[in-house]
């Protein structure tokens, strides 16, 4: 699941067991199909799910109806052929993928002629649906240093920034572990990805920060959230 940065970060850490544990049986009750009123979401925080928490087999169609019961503000990780249907329940699109995949990203000069115009097409795109947000990965180091990879990803994202900023639009670059689930990957450490957000300048540029990557890559998630919240544009609490 995602959420957007709500501002008072205390506000995530004060939730109760005893206020959670329900909240729990609720969602559990409403996704297995259980007759059920919408649920009320106190609206702290901005919450969206990817289509993996609705389970296997499940259309488009229904994973919105189950959203929308839930209080949920939209799905992550859709792109523009689920726009229609996301609107007709009240959704956004809340976490467009980008132009590029996993292993290749933006840490390469050679790549930036061809992912540019795709970026470029999808922040309008994702800005004609009301989306917030469009991921950004740096690929993998494939023997490339840290250092030049950042400046690689550092031009690529200074060159689509300014259309980022006029439309409203932030783009995420994804921190993701390397030692379990994506070998390789560059942009594995926060101070990393807070370095190169730093580098670009723009608060149309920050992080999407995923818990459970940086717990298995550096732990400390309380504190590091605390401490770089003002760079981190999107969560991922799966």
């Amino acid at each position: 699941s995602s959420i957007h940065k709500a501002k008072p970060i205390d506000t995530m850490l004060s939730m109760t067991r005893r206020d959670f544990v329900p909240t729990l049986a609720g969602l559990g009750a409403v996704s297995a199909g259980a007759t059920a009123q919408t649920v009320k979401l106190k609206g702290r925080i901005k919450q969206g799910a990817t289509r993996g928490c609705f389970g296997k087999g499940m259309s488009m169609e229904d994973m919105c109806k189950h959203a929308a019961n839930l209080g949920l503000k939209g799905i992550d990780l859709v792109g523009p052929d689920t726009f229609a249907t996301l609107k007709k329940y009240g959704l956004v699109p809340t976490m467009v993928p980008g132009a590029m995949n996993l292993a290749g990203g933006c840490n390469r000069k050679e790549d930036h002629a061809q992912l540019l115009p795709k970026m470029r097409e999808i922040i309008d795109l994702a800005a004609q649906a009301g989306a917030p947000n469009v991921i950004a990965l740096s690929g993998n180091r494939r023997g490339m240093s840290d250092q030049e990879g950042m400046d690689n990803v550092v031009a690529f994202l200074n060159q689509v920034k300014k259309q980022a900023e006029d439309k409203g639009i932030t783009i995420c670059l994804e921190l993701l572990n390397s030692k379990v689930n994506h070998p390789d990957y560059m942009c594995d450490h926060t101070a990393w990805g807070v370095e190169a957000c730093k580098r670009v300048g723009s608060p149309r540029v920050k992080l999407l920060y995923d818990i459970y990557h940086m717990q298995i890559m550096e732990g400390d998630i309380i504190r590091t959230i605390r401490g770089n919240i003002q760079w981190i544009g999107h969560f991922h609490t799966a």
